[in-house]
């Protein structure tokens, strides 16, 4: 008798489970079909699998279009050109071309990007990188575009690159995108006095 009560009690608390389960996944599937949901769910995840280290995080569903930004800016120090910061004592410096590099053993990929008006690029990548960590990447600003007056490479050191610093998941018009920084590109002239060259 003691043995039928048993087994009946735990056959009703398994059925009881099994509703819970299907209601919370029936829940849940209903989440994720409401528009632009997957996007956040996948964010979720990637946020929690790579905790913001790779850039190739997680895989996302077939049809997310899932892409790769790293932003910085490019300064000249000391010369006042057109929006200079006399708090930093800095100008920006337009056009000028910055390059993504990534490398893990025999795969390579490289994208590059150009500063604007205020001095800031972006780089973004086609399709995910996915064989690459953050750590496989660096970004280089081979040269000022003002090398006859600012051409000295202050930050990083000539041939110095910038490592990537995860920032944030972004929802873009088409996709989700990793926004990673380089941070800081920072030129200087030889002779203040000569900003005023090319």
């Amino acid at each position: 008798m003691a043995r039928a009560l048993l087994g009946s009690s735990v056959r009703t608390g398994m059925a009881c489970l099994a509703r819970r389960l299907l209601t919370c996944i029936s829940l849940l599937l209903g989440t994720l079909s409401a528009p632009g949901s997957t996007a956040v769910a996948v964010a979720g995840i990637g946020q929690l699998r790579s905790r913001g280290t790779a850039i190739g995080v997680s895989r996302p569903q077939p049809d997310v279009n899932f892409t790769i930004g790293i932003v910085g800016a490019v300064w000249c120090k000391n010369c006042r050109y057109a929006g200079y910061l006399p708090s930093k004592n800095v100008a920006p410096l337009p056009n000028a071309a910055a390059l993504l590099r990534c490398r893990r053993g025999r795969q390579a990929m490289s994208a590059w990007g150009t500063t604007d008006a205020r001095g800031y690029f972006m780089i973004q990548t086609a399709e995910q990188a996915v064989p690459f960590a953050s750590k496989d990447c660096v970004v280089y600003v081979p040269r000022s575009p003002r090398r006859g007056a600012c051409g000295v490479a202050v930050l990083p050191r000539r041939n110095q690159g910038s490592p990537l610093r995860f920032r944030e998941y972004v929802t873009r018009p088409d996709g989700l995108q990793a926004l990673y920084t380089a941070g800081n590109f920072v030129f200087g002239p030889r002779d203040p006095a000569r900003c005023g060259l090319q």
